[in-house]
């Protein structure tokens, strides 16, 4: 609710530009980016249940703080003509910022302990099915994405000062429930009390006296220096590396509907609660996504389904970034809004394919990394996606007048494809070829038939020639 309603709320303090609601996504992406890595070595070591408790508390006590601050930021508090000379509207939205730094570090705490670790265990102790309860987690998350912003576009349709309060009063409300909640699961499934001890990885190593010395010589920060780069040699050296450097490539994208996006349609003369009605198709899409990766992934396997999902995306968005090349969106009117309207079917129908290739790329994460290293290696992979978001917020910051929208979308689509050629890298080492014709031709058939076929397939191309093929 507060992701989609700060978005809401700045724009309301500050209209006609995407500037503020790009710095302060940016600067929240850069936070993550930074310090993620070493959040995550703190998670391998920490308690699982204290983890995720601190987790929750530090993320509601920034949006309660948050709120307040918006409510002094909008009109009559401060108006956006009076407020553009005062000191205290730079200061308010610093502090505004700052506070979504932490509730970013500790929501990226909260996904790296729920998603990659519990969830592992869970699914071991509990004899499930890990793709199945993936995209059961995943379908909760999309369903409070689907009507939080709804709930909250139509109190901010009547009121921003309402839906800033409400906003307030959930978090500080709701915070006690997810505290007691989160330690009944903890509670109910034991194994969740054991932690394995930290990989050697990346870790201090007995020294010999002229190691030591070399030690003490070195400085401070070739030290740090060099305990940062550890989780990133890990992840650069992970046998999923390209996987997931592929999913992280993705979020380099305004094409979602995330502050640009949304503050580019409401540019465009869509009202807040018609951008919501939007949105709800895509996650609708997106539940469509998390229903399908599981039958997928059965039917033919993690590594392809995700190279089919992640085509999928890259066919589907095909059309919105030929909108911008073919249309002038740079006036209101007619052409404006047919771009937009491209633009929002195309994001809607990816959505599929990004959350089918998402939750292909966790399973293969979580069936690759031990679980000492798991949290480092999940936080060091979602710093990569907060480079790449932020780049994104760049682009915005580049590119501020909405009628220059056009050159972040078309970059979007460039690192879309970019990351599917990646992971068809990564296929093709798993795999040594990226179309298996027996099994796309038989699909679930018998062992006996894919081998009759493969048979069949390398005589036809000895008989005509083709032995170089793949």
């Amino acid at each position: 609710m507060f992701e989609f309603g700060a978005v809401l709320f700045l724009v309301s303090v500050f209209p006609e530009t995407l500037l503020y609601t790009s710095v302060y996504a940016l600067v929240r992406s850069l936070a993550v980016a930074l310090l993620s890595s070493w959040l995550g070595a703190r998670i391998d070591r920490l308690n699982r249940l204290t983890t995720l408790r601190l987790s929750i508390v530090w993320q509601r006590i920034p949006v309660a703080l948050s709120c307040v601050c918006f409510i002094l930021l909008l009109p009559p508090s401060l108006s956006a003509e009076k407020g553009a000379g005062s000191a205290l509207v730079p200061v308010l939205f610093t502090v505004v910022v700052a506070l979504a730094c932490v509730e970013k570090l500790a929501s990226v705490a909260n996904t790296v302990s729920v998603e990659r670790d519990w969830v592992v265990i869970i699914a071991e102790s509990l004899k499930i099915p890990r793709q199945d309860l993936n995209a059961s987690m995943r379908r909760i998350d999309l369903f409070c994405k689907l009507f939080a912003p709804v709930f909250i576009s139509l109190i901010d349709s009547f009121s921003t000062k309402v839906a800033i309060w409400t906003v307030f009063g959930l978090n500080a409300s709701w915070v006690v429930i997810e505290y007691v909640a989160i330690a009944q699961v903890y509670n109910a499934v034991p194994e969740l009390a054991r932690r394995d001890p930290p990989s050697s990885s990346g870790e201090e190593v007995p020294q010999t006296n002229e190691q030591h010395e070399q030690v003490q010589d070195s400085s401070a920060i070739v030290r740090y220096v060099r305990n940062m780069a550890a989780p990133w040699r890990d992840y650069v050296t992970s046998p999923v590396f390209l996987a997931s450097f592929a999913l992280s490539l993705l979020y380099l994208t305004v094409l979602s509907f995330a502050p640009q996006m949304i503050t580019y349609l409401l540019h465009t003369g869509f009202t807040s609660l018609e951008v919501s009605c939007m949105r709800i198709g895509a996650v609708a899409s997106e539940l469509a996504g998390t229903w399908a990766a599981p039958v997928a992934m059965r039917r033919i396997g993690p590594v392809r389904a995700g190279l089919w999902f992640i085509n999928w995306q890259f066919g589907c968005l095909a059309a919105a970034a030929a909108g911008f090349v073919f249309f002038d969106s740079s006036n209101a009117g007619n052409a404006s809004r047919l771009v937009a309207v491209s633009l929002v079917v195309g994001v809607a129908l990816s959505r599929v394919g990004l959350w089918g290739f998402d939750l292909s790329v966790q399973y293969l994460v979580q069936e690759e990394t031990s679980p000492s290293i798991r949290a480092r290696f999940s936080s060091t992979e979602m710093a990569l996606q907060n480079i790449f978001e932020l780049i994104s917020f760049m682009l915005t910051i580049i590119f501020p007048r909405p009628e220059q929208f056009k050159y972040p979308v078309l970059i979007s689509y460039g690192a879309i494809g970019t990351a599917a050629i990646s992971y068809a890298a990564y296929v093709r080492k798993e795999r040594g070829h990226l179309v298996h014709l027996s099994k796309l031709c038989l699909g679930g058939g018998s062992d006996n038939d894919k081998t009759l076929f493969s048979a069949f397939a390398r005589s036809w191309r000895r008989n005509n020639g083709y032995e170089h093929l793949v």
